[in-house]
């Protein structure tokens, strides 16, 4: 009798909870949608990337975006695309891009120094900043726009 008191309880607590998912679901107005909708449900999951193994047929396209011009990136590009991360927020104690006052004692340091500890990594700074793809031509033109957005 026990069994089969749980049983039903169990059927009318899942007929109950499906039904409140409808009821919600149901509720949110033209254009909107729940969390439980399942197209909802496919954006949360849908991958964010790719792998791309070389030798593939998609090895050729990204060896072509990665090309690009051939020219090394200016400052303020490599700046946007990895530099920010830290020196606009100011992330495990970056000094911010325009802070003068921050940034003085280390331009006083010299452009070579500054360039030497952003290319190998200094203190909570890691290498390059962790831009495994810039040259040392890059780092420096990014020092540089730095240092020249920070006087």
């Amino acid at each position: 009798m026990k069994k089969l008191l749980s049983a039903s309880l169990v059927l009318l607590a899942t007929l109950f909870a499906g039904t409140a998912v409808a009821a919600e679901n149901s509720s949110y107005p033209l254009g909107q949608r729940s969390i439980f909708s399942d197209r909802a449900t496919a954006e949360r999951l849908h991958p964010v990337g790719s792998v791309c193994v070389e030798g593939e047929e998609c090895g050729a396209q990204v060896a072509a975006a990665e090309e690009g011009s051939g020219e090394p990136r200016s400052g303020e590009q490599v700046y946007n695309s990895g530099c920010a991360a830290c020196h606009a927020s100011g992330a495990a104690g970056a000094p911010k891009l325009g802070d003068a006052a921050a940034w003085a004692p280390r331009i006083d340091k010299g452009m070579e120094t500054l360039v030497k500890h952003a290319y190998e990594g200094f203190n909570a700074m890691p290498a390059k900043g962790m831009c495994a793809d810039c040259s040392e031509e890059e780092i420096h033109a990014a020092v540089e726009y730095i240092v020249g957005q920070s006087k």
